[in-house]
């Protein structure tokens, strides 16, 4: 690992002495991939110095301990300080692993979040709803932007189908393991004995597809134009503004009717498509390294159930790592950091261990 850690610091200290060359810096290109390149390494040649000064100070302190047998004060405080010293080692060195564990490409990306209800009617209609509204509100505390890219609202407020970009720093590394079957428990308001439902809502978080990742042949695509309808499928436009595309090599369908431009829906429409296509791909990818993923906590299969909501015991229940909480009220109100931060450590601990 540390010679690993060494060859990274050099490698930062020659992008370092590279970017301070005049003919690279009137080279903007070539001086924005270095800065990038130099700015994804600095966490890490940091801490590996945090760590060397440790040691440094931990083997000097040491032989200050050796040298000061008859001083018994020079004798606690070194003994006090060596303790210090040895728990921020070891502390650094734990960062230092996880951090070089292989980064998700993905990480830094924007992400589209498509929330769809599943069982459940109507009732699973409402749940999607309000988990739009928990992923909003938990933006909202990231101060990251959503748009609304797609929605198929239901009569009674709920939803069929919502599709949203997240823009923000770091947001596909906060929500990948979102993905899943979300199942809620519950008493409809609909339900006049009092009966306790179980519906679900599926959730999709597909990364954002730059244009320099995915060509799109023209030829492949098929678009439709129509009017956009509302709750119960009444018309809310007298245009054709609404768009639905087709990849006819894949077969994936996008429809878009939220914006009165027609020129906006397709764009719209076309950027959700990248997603998918990509998304698409990484699971081809997926299951070709399937034996690597039996390390890690869950498949981010679509299929795969990975909460209960229990609205009558307040609980929220991860079952890909057994986690319970008793606070569903504050964590339907976007409260996700205990939720996603455990899932997180977790998922970085199998990562760790599959990697040693």
């Amino acid at each position: 690992m540390f010679h690993k850690l060494k060859e990274i610091s050099e490698k930062f200290e020659e992008i370092t002495r590279h970017m301070s060359d005049p003919l690279v810096i009137s080279d903007q290109k070539t001086f924005q991939k270095l800065a990038r390149e130099h700015a994804g390494l600095s966490g890490i040649v940091e801490t590996y110095r945090e760590y060397m000064k440790a040691e440094e100070g931990l083997s000097a302190t040491e032989q200050i301990l050796h040298q000061s047998k008859d001083d018994s004060d020079m004798l606690e405080m070194a003994r006090l300080e060596i303790d210090s010293l040895k728990n921020r080692k070891e502390a650094l060195e734990q960062e230092l692993k996880i951090m070089l564990i292989p980064k998700d490409p993905n990480d830094d990306k924007n992400i589209f979040l498509e929330i769809r209800a599943g069982t459940g009617g109507e009732e699973a209609a409402l749940f999607a709803a309000d988990l739009f509204r928990m992923y909003t509100r938990y933006a909202e505390r990231k101060r990251w932007r959503v748009e609304v890219m797609h929605s198929n609202p239901t009569g009674v407020g709920g939803f069929k189908e919502i599709i949203t970009l997240i823009q923000g720093a770091g947001v596909y590394s906060q929500l990948k393991y979102e993905s899943g079957v979300h199942r809620v428990q519950r008493i409809p308001a609909t339900e006049a004995s009092g009966r306790i439902h179980t519906s679900a809502v599926t959730v999709a978080v597909l990364p954002e597809a730059e244009d320099v990742e995915l060509e799109i042949d023209p030829k492949d695509i098929k678009i439709d134009v129509f009017r956009s309808s509302g709750p119960g499928g009444q018309s809310v436009n007298t245009t054709d503004s609404a768009v639905r595309i087709t990849h006819l090599p894949s077969g994936i369908v996008v429809s878009c009717q939220d914006e009165k431009s027609q020129l906006k829906n397709k764009t719209k429409g076309m950027k959700i498509l990248r997603a998918r296509l990509l998304d698409q791909l990484q699971q081809e990818q997926d299951q070709k390294i399937a034996k690597d993923r039996k390390t890690q906590i869950g498949t981010g299969d679509r299929s795969e159930r990975i909460r209960t909501y229990n609205f009558p015991q307040n609980r929220i229940t991860d079952h890909r790592i057994g986690l319970t909480l008793y606070k569903l009220d504050a964590v339907l109100e976007g409260d996700l950091d205990e939720a996603i931060g455990t899932l997180t450590s977790t998922m970085q601990a199998a990562a760790l261990k599959g990697a040693l």
